[in-house]
């Protein structure tokens, strides 16, 4: 509604100013310098040409030139439409309390004017509505600013729900808003570079915003959440195809892929007293206890490590991980799917974990005859197995 309003004040406002001024000159007879007007009626014309969209406010002192070739006009008509200024600023007021982001389209609209009307000879003569416009622009531009700054703030302030019911955070859905309307008021936008600047400035606090759950009480995993949270961010800068936030896209995959690895590390040792033995016998040969000699240590013998593999026949093994599989679905949220994602993580750490332990038996243990009760291809059929019960 408001960009609709503000086209067509400024569509009606054209003609009157320019129609009044055109009436001053000659009422008057106040002359102007017209090869200075033609030098620069070329250079306005060279900078709006195809390909050409260089930011309004490189021209801005276009309007201040205008006003000193044309003094005498401009002060009569700043009389006669003394009102024209403050009332424009009472409306971008309105605007700015009818919605938080119309300051977006504020700037748009009143820049894509600007750009049309410089581009015209016809109206290069209206120096007063230049110089008009040329202030409002200027306040819109401080209002985007304004703007972006209050979002980012409150992003990165944002308080932690006490309960994650909803897993997605609430400063990443304020960011998914605010880059979906800005996508839809930007979309024939003359230049993009305020709206680059914004998106940059924004992600980084929604990342900022995220990484300061490292350091949150969270009664769920905390790299489980940053994981879904930057799982989400990227599959959103995926489908907006925004290429100033190209970097962060990459830099929201990592992240995702860095948490889902911590996460993963946090639930994978179902095995918990085989992976206790195997830690002890991997610590005492970076002590530099000799691999054939390990299993003379009282607590790494080999009478112990029987033991411990006893306590893990194949049926308690894939038992443990149908509990585990228990476990993830009902810890992930179903909104991000990413259930199928961390279960095959999870069998490619079970089948990293389960080849370290063969390999330390056969350099500490060579000979005992001692291995594992299940072999790669019975754990690889109780992944498949849970994998396509559920």
């Amino acid at each position: 509604v408001s960009k609709q309003v503000l086209e067509q004040v400024l569509r009606e406002l054209q003609p009157l100013c320019t129609a009044e001024q055109q009436f001053i000159e000659k009422f008057f007879q106040l002359s102007q310098d017209a090869t200075e007007l033609q030098v620069l009626e070329v250079r306005v014309r060279t900078m709006s040409s195809p390909g050409q969209c260089p930011s309004p406010f490189h021209w801005l002192p276009f309007f201040f030139f205008f006003l000193r070739l044309e003094e005498p006009t401009t002060q009569l008509l700043s009389e006669i439409f003394s009102c024209l200024e403050p009332e424009l600023r009472g409306f971008l007021e309105v605007c700015s309390k009818v919605h938080p982001f119309s300051c977006l389209q504020v700037l748009v609209t009143l820049n894509d004017f600007i750009f049309e009307m410089l581009g015209s000879s016809s109206t290069l003569r209206s120096s007063f509505l230049n110089t008009v416009l040329g202030n409002m622009l200027f306040l819109a531009k401080s209002r985007f600013n304004k703007c972006i700054e209050t979002l980012c703030k409150e992003i990165e302030e944002a308080k932690m729900p006490s309960k994650l019911k909803d897993r997605i955070l609430p400063s990443v859905s304020l960011f998914e808003e605010f880059v979906n309307f800005s996508e839809v008021v930007f979309r024939t936008a003359r230049q993009r570079g305020d709206l680059h600047e914004a998106h940059l400035r924004l992600a980084s606090s929604v990342f900022s915003s995220i990484n300061s759950l490292s350091s949150a009480n969270l009664k769920v995993n905390t790299d489980m959440v940053m994981m879904e949270n930057f799982h989400h961010v990227h599959c959103f800068l995926c489908q907006k195809k925004i290429h100033c936030l190209e970097g962060k896209k990459r830099e929201a995959k990592q992240k995702y892929s860095e948490h889902m690895e911590k996460y993963v590390k946090y639930l994978g040792q179902p095995l918990e007293k085989l992976n206790h033995f195997f830690e002890g016998v991997k610590a005492r040969v970076a002590q530099g206890v000799k691999e054939e000699e390990v299993s003379f240590q009282l607590a790494y013998s080999k009478q112990e490590l029987r033991k411990v593999i006893e306590k893990y026949p194949g049926k308690e093994v894939k038992g443990a991980l149908e509990t585990l599989y228990r476990k993830i679905h009902k810890d992930l949220s179903p909104e991000e799917n990413l259930l199928p994602v961390v279960w095959h993580a999870m069998e490619q750490e079970f089948i990293r974990q389960y080849q370290e332990f063969e390999d330390l038996i056969q350099r500490c243990y060579a000979g005992s005859g001692i291995a594992m009760d299940f072999t790669m291809e019975a754990l690889l059929s109780y992944f498949n197995s849970i994998t396509l019960s559920n």
